[in-house]
């Protein structure tokens, strides 16, 4: 089996090598990832400018490019470039994630939207966090990456991507493992202001800590999270309310 990684934290994160590591145990590993960290670049993509692809040494893969592009560029020209080299990719990961991409952040997510690209693309992917942006324990999301593959092969179809975030705890911490949907993810604090420059402008920044819940329902990605559960939740592209589709048919827009 062919697994294509990519990541949003840039080719040199922990987080990728201990993925790749962990998969290489099992198939075949390829990696396309950015040349420098792209968190919170969502599903962007570069058309304005080319895109290279260096090839670099990596432990535990067969082949590295290194892409001056978003997490959604490594993917699609990762795809396309094996294919040119003969290899066909059966699965795409993403990951490991330092920082959790649960709920909304889904939308902003890098990681997420590698592994979205790929079903784009038609294969089936999964993107893997841990719920920690500074993350000492990448153990168990590594050992669910594997798990999940070799649980999902001819299952999981090219439509959708599971999303695995897991607690930065130790193995013997976790409390378990959920399958979940997607709940809120709200901050206590959107922004930072500062004053800057001569001219007195101003800067605002994004900041603010995730808040903690009390009363969502369990089946909530961030509710598994906060609990110290991993969580795993089946996503896929396609944003249709079907529920609306005939009720707006009636509304008689023209």
């Amino acid at each position: 089996m062919n697994i294509l990684v990519a990541n949003d934290d840039g080719i040199k994160a922990k987080g990728i090598f201990e993925l790749v590591k962990a998969l290489s145990e099992v198939a075949q590993v390829y990696v396309c990832a950015p040349h420098v960290e792209r968190s919170a670049a969502g599903h962007s993509i570069t058309v304005r400018e080319g895109l290279e692809a260096k090839e670099v040494p990596y432990e535990n893969a067969e082949l590295a490019l290194e892409i001056n592009g978003t997490p959604a560029d490594c993917v699609k020209l990762g795809v396309l470039l094996m294919k040119d080299r003969g290899i066909k990719i059966d699965m795409i990961f993403s990951g490991i994630n330092h920082g959790g991409n649960l709920g909304t952040d889904t939308h902003y997510s890098g990681t997420v939207s590698a592994a979205i690209e790929g079903c784009i693309c038609g294969i089936p992917s999964v993107a893997v966090s841990v719920d920690n942006h500074r993350p000492q324990h990448f153990e168990v999301a590594a050992e669910l990456a594997v798990q999940t593959l070799m649980k999902s092969i001819g299952r999981l179809d090219g439509k959708t991507v599971l999303n695995i975030n897991v607690p930065d705890v130790p193995k013997e911490e976790l409390k378990g493992v959920k399958i979940t949907t997607l709940g809120p993810r709200e901050y206590d604090g959107w922004f930072q202001s500062k004053i800057v420059g001569k001219a007195g402008a101003s800067q605002y920044w994004y900041s603010g800590k995730p808040v903690v819940y009390d009363n969502l329902p369990e089946h909530y990605d961030v509710i598994a999270v906060q609990d110290g559960y991993a969580s795993i939740t089946p996503l896929h592209y396609d944003f249709t309310n079907y529920e609306l589709v005939e009720e707006v048919k009636s509304w008689g827009i023209q």
